[in-house]
């Protein structure tokens, strides 16, 4: 893991569809598990190219805080943060903003695993 360190941060930028939305309430705005997902995809994608080739990571713990709703087409840009390095274990501070307006924010974990043994694990677990 070449260039793993606190403070490694980038930003994500999607626009909310209908597939990130939730109508229940009456009008389609970006969902909770829309925004949870879309944080983990951000985390993710910071630390691919610093990962050993055959490895990636897998997310392990959400507790993330939905303040403010973001209308269908909004565009939503995530910041994720690499704010603690242990071992194996990645945590990271995550934040969704329309704009100005904070739409979430709280923390993410991930672990570093090789894939091709993760992947030969679930498999023998659920054949």
């Amino acid at each position: 893991m070449v260039g793993l360190e606190r403070g490694l941060r980038g930003t994500f930028e999607f626009r909310v569809e209908e597939r990130f939305s939730t109508g229940h309430v009456g009008v389609q705005v970006l969902s909770t598990p829309g925004m949870i997902a879309m944080m983990e995809i951000a985390s993710m994608r910071l630390i691919q190219p610093h990962l050993d080739e055959g490895s990636t990571t897998v997310g392990t713990k959400v507790c993330v805080e939905h303040r403010a709703p973001a209308p269908l087409g909004a565009t939503v840009t995530v910041v994720t943060e690499l704010v603690d390095v242990e071992g194996r274990r990645l945590e990271f501070k995550v934040s969704a903003y329309w704009g100005e307006r904070l739409l979430g924010e709280g923390r993410h974990e991930r672990y570093v695993v090789n894939k091709d043994r993760f992947v030969a694990k679930l498999k023998e677990e659920f054949s």
